[in-house]
């Protein structure tokens, strides 16, 4: 947690940060998404994003991109969960992971190719 929040310390207006993971893993049990949010003492939307299904997950919305038959799953906090998942829906991108998060994905593992669609 300290890391996420000394990259997020230099911006000063965030609208919604996006965790690759799970903001609830169950209702009443939070995820990364939740701390981060407690952290930040609830002043910014978080939006939670998941490849894999979490066991006993009771509050994921599952959300289907491009052609894929295998869902992401959307959790949220300060933001209305079927919003949080229409705007993931929404996300550029004609691939199951949005493209701006698949870059993300790319960046954190070191790949520094440019994302093709």
């Amino acid at each position: 947690m300290p890391c996420i929040i000394d990259i997020l310390a230099p911006f000063t207006e965030v609208g919604v940060i996006v965790v690759d993971g799970y903001v609830w893993l169950a209702k009443d049990r939070p995820g990364l998404g939740a701390h981060l949010y407690n952290r930040l003492a609830g002043r910014v939307p978080v939006v939670g994003v998941a490849k894999t299904a979490f066991r006993g997950n009771d509050c994921a919305i599952q959300v289907t991109r491009g052609f894929s038959t295998h869902p992401l799953y959307v959790t949220s906090i300060g933001i209305d969960p079927a919003v949080a998942a229409a705007s993931v829906a929404a996300m550029a991108g004609p691939h199951r992971l949005p493209t701006i998060l698949k870059r993300v994905d790319q960046l954190a593992r070191g790949i520094s190719l440019p994302v093709t669609d």
